[in-house]
C-alpha cells in the first residue's frame, strides 16, 4: 500500500500557476521583474505569492533587470538608433531602477550617440529629393525631427543634419 500523500497548502497551486504564468512570458521574450509583477497582478495573484515566484525566478537568473537593461540598451541602439533619452524613458515605463538605467546607458557615450545620429540621417539623406536651397528648411525640420523622436539633443541633431546636408549636396554635385 502507498502512503496517503500530504495535504497541500492552498497556496502552493497557486505559486505553481504563477510561475508557469511567468515561465509562458519568459519563453517569448525577455521581461524585467515589474512587468512579470503587473502581469501576475492583472491575473489576480495575491503579492505574496508574486514576490516568492519572482524572488525565485529571480535566483536561478530567469529575470535579472540589469541584464535586460543592458540587452535593451544594445539593441535599441544599434537596430532602432535610439538616443540615451529615448532609451532611458522606455526602460523606466518597463519598471527598470534609475540606477540600472544609468548604469545601462554608461557604454553609449557622446561620441557613440552622435556616429549612430549621422548614420540615420546619411540613410535618410540617400532618398531625399533635394531641390534647390530653399528646400534645405524642410529638410532640415524633417530630419531633426526624426532624429529628436528617437531621443537624440535637438543641438547635435541640428549640428549632425546641417554637416550630412552639406555633404550630401557636395557629393551630389561631383
Amino acid at each position: 500500500m502507498s502512503k496517503p500523500c500530504p495535504p497541500q497548502s492552498t497556496s502552493e497551486p497557486r505559486e505553481e500557476q504563477a510561475r508557469d504564468l511567468c515561465l509562458r512570458l519568459l519563453t517569448a521574450r525577455a521581461r524585467t521583474r515589474a512587468q512579470l509583477a503587473a502581469a501576475l497582478t492583472k491575473r489576480g495573484y495575491p503579492d505574496d505569492v508574486a514576490g516568492r515566484v519572482l524572488d525565485r525566478l529571480a535566483q536561478v537568473g530567469l529575470v535579472d533587470d540589469r541584464d535586460f537593461a543592458e540587452q535593451w540598451v544594445r539593441s535599441r541602439h544599434a537596430v532602432a538608433g535610439k538616443g540615451r533619452r529615448a532609451l532611458a524613458a522606455e526602460l523606466r515605463t518597463k519598471g527598470v531602477d534609475d540606477e540600472l538605467i544609468a548604469e545601462a546607458l554608461a557604454d553609449v557615450d557622446n561620441d557613440a550617440e552622435r556616429v549612430r545620429a549621422e548614420q540615420l540621417v546619411a540613410d535618410k539623406l540617400r532618398r531625399e529629393r533635394l531641390g534647390d536651397e530653399a528646400d534645405d528648411v524642410k529638410v532640415i525640420r524633417r530630419l531633426v525631427g526624426m532624429l529628436a523622436r528617437r531621443g537624440y539633443g535637438q543641438s547635435m541633431a541640428f549640428e549632425v543634419v546641417k554637416i550630412a546636408l552639406a555633404g550630401e549636396r557636395e557629393r551630389r554635385r561631383v
